[in-house]
């Protein structure tokens, strides 16, 4: 009986050395979660984003904070290095990393994922009803992923008293800058408070090696995550992509899942990702 004591012991501890539980807190700020990506522009980078935002809102336990997700915000194409067939193929890939993640992940099946240039109205009505029902106890927090045209619109749309309980996240000027019918101040004329946290590149744009983990996992659901990165790291518009995983704007959703403006991660890497992930997959 003492021997079989002994290598039951033995077993749950190779057990919890082997798996250990996340060493990153989860801890939320009140509010909701809305988040409004481009992708359709040159720079492919919110495919992997996207898969990365979705499948960490629901390994987090957090998947139904989240009551906005457009795509595609890039409504004027002024970009002479991308084709309207090229851009075609962008959309359909958003919509892709969007609903399959979803899917894969499971949790969001209330949620409707946009396409905003091609569902303009649809779109800025779902993000004004998230707008709408925003107080203090309960804000809406909205990650810029893209450009500020969309935000602008469905602001335009709502109460300004509703406004003071409406914050964008933000990382990075050229998504800021990059609006056709909003400037960046303009957003902030609104009465939104802007919260600002470092260049998410410099931690989530890495080689692409750096995610074999997940492309090498025997998980479906991981593997997926990692071929949506891939497929930038091989598009054909642009070269800055080749050699680089890169899942940048998912910072600022990481940063909002650890905390926010209370000690959230200002600066999450890929191995923040990979632990909140890996401790979901492997419980």
């Amino acid at each position: 009986m003492n021997r079989i004591i002994v290598l039951f012991l033995s077993l749950a501890f190779t057990t919890s050395v082997m798996r250990p539980m996340t060493s990153i807190d989860i801890a939320p700020p009140a509010g909701r979660l809305a988040i409004v990506a481009d992708g359709n522009s040159p720079d492919p980078d919110d495919l992997g984003g996207t898969a990365v935002s979705i499948a960490l809102l629901r390994a987090s336990g957090l998947e139904d904070r989240l009551v906005h997700y457009s795509h595609s915000c890039d409504l004027v194409k002024n970009q002479p290095n991308i084709s309207a067939r090229e851009e075609r193929e962008r959309h359909a890939l958003m919509q892709s990393s969007c609903d399959i993640t979803a899917r894969r992940w499971g949790g969001f099946d209330d949620l409707t994922f946009y396409d905003a240039k091609w569902q303009l109205d649809e779109t800025i009505q779902d993000l004004c009803k998230a707008i709408h029902v925003s107080t203090a106890e309960d804000p809406l927090w909205i990650i810029e992923a893209g450009e500020p045209d969309v935000i602008g619109m469905a602001l335009s749309a709502t109460p300004r008293d509703k406004h003071q309980y409406v914050k964008v996240v933000t990382h990075h000027p050229a998504n800021d800058n990059a609006g056709d019918l909003y400037s960046w101040q303009q957003i902030l004329d609104f009465g939104v408070e802007e919260v600002r946290i470092p260049d998410q590149n410099t931690h989530l744009k890495v080689k692409i090696n750096e995610w074999d983990w997940a492309r090498d996992h025997p998980d479906a659901r991981l593997q997926q995550v990692w071929l949506q990165g891939k497929i930038a790291e091989v598009d054909n518009v642009v070269k800055f992509q080749k050699g680089k995983w890169d899942c940048s704007d998912a910072g600022m959703v990481l940063y909002w899942i650890t905390g926010a403006t209370n000690g959230g991660l200002e600066e999450g890497s890929v191995s923040d990702v990979k632990t909140l992930l890996l401790d979901y997959v492997e419980r």
